[in-house]
């Protein structure tokens, strides 16, 4: 997801606010978590249970279909999931008969449940939408990287997520979360609220426990926003660190998926599921030798301890309710033993410009080039065929146009001058110019930030109202993001992201994991059903 002139650079002095509690009390209209076995559960305890013998892999993935069924198609009816994987069932079966492949501890991905991103290739029963009624019976002939690795590793394919259609990159005025085939997804919290996107239905099905894991994909802010906006724990990597093999792009430059948990912990154990060289995908060969299968191992509860960390304060000012669990964040930080250094701006307004032109020439060789990975029998072949459709379908236009993907069908090759003068000038604005500038002279770890505001009112008329969004310095340099519950506002989770250099997970992970073993703000969303 991009954000395009959408955030205010505001200088305010930091330390001179007062730290009170914003958080307003509400009643649910219905308690929907009663009786649900598995609320809020991790991966390390599911994994000790079915060591225990306590309930079976099959058991566990009924519970999380039904709950789906429940919360999902009925109830509140959240509409974050697209398809429920029918061989789900059959996989749990095989993983009890292969209990042995357990180990006794570790970062193994056995027998948890995880929903994808419908924009993420499986070859099974389940379609590969993006959201768009244009590929309703599109399947995949091969795994995604991701899907692979995830199997692999003794994960269930749960089911597809729903998104904001094409990534939230199809046309002006959109609305996260909506897509033409199943429509809005809403937020668990207060369900006019809009869950952000692009990931959405990712985000909103790890929040609402229909699922213990789910996978995102972030072009800008397309992770750390809907995760922020759903009270969940969301890892953007370092573009290269995941294969997106078998993933509907938009840039090969921004483009990762990553993993979208109830805690760091969780993210950190599916992050080492998911990495690796992958030839099919050259921007992962600048992994070799950095990437790690097991980052559990950087789970440090003081591992803010003599940390230097850079406060960027872009929306900073711009919501006092925000500022006010911001200044208390810090405050943990300082008091975890942290040295917080304010900082001035990363990049300029020209890398923004940048970005958004490589998107376009990206937008178009990435789409014609997995629609040839369909086959001959590929329901759309050319971006330009995809045009075609949506003039024709009854619902794709309804609520917002198409002006990306025309203005993208415009664009040359990748070896045209415009393109690389763009990819050029982003990669110096962006990093060395940028990030690595900034964290050079401030002799930084890392970098943080706000991730956003609270949710917004869903709108499908006049689209998206962000407030506050800080992804673009990491998104735009292609390096690591996390984000983390840091509160709410009137019962809407905020969250706080620490970014930073490329392949600084590690480090990246140490402190979200001891600022949330600090602060413990994940809150069980109630469901909601009033302003």
């Amino acid at each position: 997801m991009y954000y395009a002139n959408l955030l205010k650079k505001v200088k305010v002095l930091l330390y001179g606010l007062p730290v009170v509690s914003v958080m307003v009390a509400a009643q649910p209209y219905q308690n929907y978590n009663a009786g649900f076995r598995f609320l809020e559960m991790d991966i390390a305890q599911l994994q000790q249970g079915y060591r225990e013998g306590k309930f079976t892999v099959k058991e566990v993935v009924q519970a999380y279909i039904d709950r789906i069924n429940a919360l999902d198609r009925n109830g509140p009816v959240l509409n974050s999931v697209i398809t429920i994987n029918p061989d789900a069932l059959a996989i749990a079966g095989q993983c009890d008969r292969e209990l042995y492949r357990l180990p006794q501890a570790g970062s193994s991905m056995f027998g948890i449940p995880v929903i994808l991103k419908d924009n993420i290739d499986t070859h099974d029963k389940m379609p590969c939408t993006a959201g768009s009624r244009a590929l309703m019976q599109s399947y995949p002939l091969a795994d995604s990287d991701v899907a692979k690795k995830l199997r692999a590793a003794g994960a269930i394919i749960l089911a597809k997520a729903n998104l904001s259609e094409w990534a939230n990159f199809r046309g002006q005025l959109s609305t996260s979360g909506w897509s033409g085939v199943l429509g809005q997804t809403k937020n668990p919290y207060r369900l006019n609220r809009n869950p952000c996107g692009s990931s959405s239905g990712s985000a909103v099905s790890v929040s609402a426990n229909l699922t213990m894991v789910a996978i995102g994909t972030e072009t800008d802010g397309s992770i750390v926003c809907p995760a922020q906006a759903n009270g969940i724990v969301g890892i953007k990597p370092t573009v290269g660190l995941v294969s997106r093999t078998g993933v509907i792009p938009i840039s090969s430059t921004q483009d990762t998926p990553g993993p979208m948990c109830r805690t760091v912990k969780d993210a950190a154990i599916c992050l080492g599921a998911l990495v690796g060289v992958d030839s099919a995908d050259r921007q992962t060969l600048g992994s070799k030798g950095k990437f790690r299968t097991d980052y559990t191992v950087f789970l440090n509860p003081n591992g803010l301890r003599g940390k230097r960390i850079g406060f960027f304060k872009g929306g900073y000012g711009a919501n006092f309710k925000v500022d006010t669990l911001l200044v208390r964040a810090i405050n943990n930080m300082k008091q975890q033993g942290a040295e917080i250094v304010e900082i001035g701006g990363i990049s300029n307004s020209t890398v923004d410009g940048y970005s958004f032109e490589i998107m376009l020439y990206e937008y178009k060789d990435g789409l014609n080039r997995y629609f040839k990975s369909l086959g001959p029998k590929a329901p759309i072949k050319s971006i330009t065929e995809l045009i075609a459709y949506n003039e024709k379908d009854s619902v794709e236009l309804k609520y917002f146009n198409q002006h990306f993907l025309i203005e993208a069908n415009k664009k040359d090759g990748l070896n045209s001058n415009g393109y690389k003068e763009a990819l050029a000038g982003l990669m110096k604005g962006s990093r060395n110019d940028g990030i690595d500038r900034v964290m050079n002279d401030g002799h930084l770890d890392a970098i943080m930030a706000v991730t956003g505001s609270p949710a917004w009112k869903t709108d499908l008329i006049n689209g998206d109202s962000f407030q506050i969004g800080t992804s673009s310095p990491a998104a735009q340099a292609g390096y690591p993001n996390i984000t983390v519950p840091m509160g709410q506002v009137d019962a809407l989770p905020v969250g706080i992201s620490f970014f930073g250099r490329a392949w600084s997970e590690p480090v990246l992970i140490e402190i979200a994991y001891a600022y949330e073993n600090a602060t413990h703000h994940r809150a069980v969303p109630q469901f909601l059903n009033h302003e």
